[in-house]
């Protein structure tokens, strides 16, 4: 599968955005999808993921009331809606796909598949 993801741009603090990961060359249904984050001088970090049905949604205590996970297996495309954003938010933002894993899938080595990041910048 090969995700493209977009959606990214300079917000400033409080401002919304929703990120989008289009897949393609395959079932996109059999994937479990995360979003993670990576910013500079930082490791990659789980944000949330959601399940091949969209019926279960894992999020990371730093977003939880704050991003919402979602996916429309019709249209091959994960969402993260992003509110109430925040300076420490900022990051490098990564779709990835999971053949094998679940919901509980939180680090980067489950996830097979990358998209190549979208650019979140929150300003103060």
């Amino acid at each position: 599968v090969q995700l493209q993801a977009s959606g990214g741009g300079l917000v400033q603090a409080g401002d919304s955005l929703r990120l989008s990961c289009a897949a393609s060359e395959g079932t996109f249904s059999n994937y479990v999808m995360g979003w993670f984050r990576q910013a500079p001088g930082k490791e990659r970090e789980f944000v949330a993921s959601i399940s091949r049905s969209g019926g279960a949604k894992n999020n990371a205590d730093s977003v939880k009331g704050r991003f919402t996970i979602s996916r429309d297996n019709a249209k091959n495309t994960v969402y993260l809606q992003m509110n109430l954003l925040r300076p420490e938010d900022t990051a490098l933002y990564y779709c990835g796909a999971s053949p094998r894993g679940g919901t509980w899938s939180r680090t980067v080595s489950e996830y097979d598949y990358w998209g190549q990041g979208t650019l979140v910048t929150v300003s103060s």
